[in-house]
């Protein structure tokens, strides 16, 4: 069964339709292409939502606490939006040369083989 529009939107309190910064070169990991493929999600919305500053869940969530500890430690810029029982993670480089999508189960394999 193909889920469209399967991401939960802005809240609608929040506006976030101005650019902050440039995502960089954009990437996704294999689990979210196999989202895009089948229909599920939409990159483009994703991408557009973290770089007008949406942080998603992480507004929301004991996450709150772990994109801080990241985000001060590597200088990173995290986004989390629930997909179904899932979070995608759009998180771009300290030095805004790339972003990336990756599923949250995949998170740990991207730690190990950095």
């Amino acid at each position: 069964m193909i889920l469209r529009n399967a991401v939960k939107p802005a809240q609608p309190s929040q506006r976030y339709d101005t650019p902050l910064f440039r995502p960089g070169r954009c990437v996704a990991t294999l689990g979210i292409d196999n989202l895009i493929c089948q229909g599920t999600i939409n990159p483009h919305e994703l991408l557009q939502r973290h770089i007008c500053g949406d942080p998603g869940e992480l507004a929301n969530t004991k996450l709150v606490m772990l994109a801080r500890d990241l985000e001060a430690a590597r200088g990173q810029r995290l986004s989390a939006f629930l997909v179904n029982s899932e979070y995608v993670w759009v998180v771009t480089s300290a030095d805004w040369s790339v972003t990336k999508l990756m599923l949250s189960s995949e998170w740990g394999a991207e730690a190990r083989a950095a």
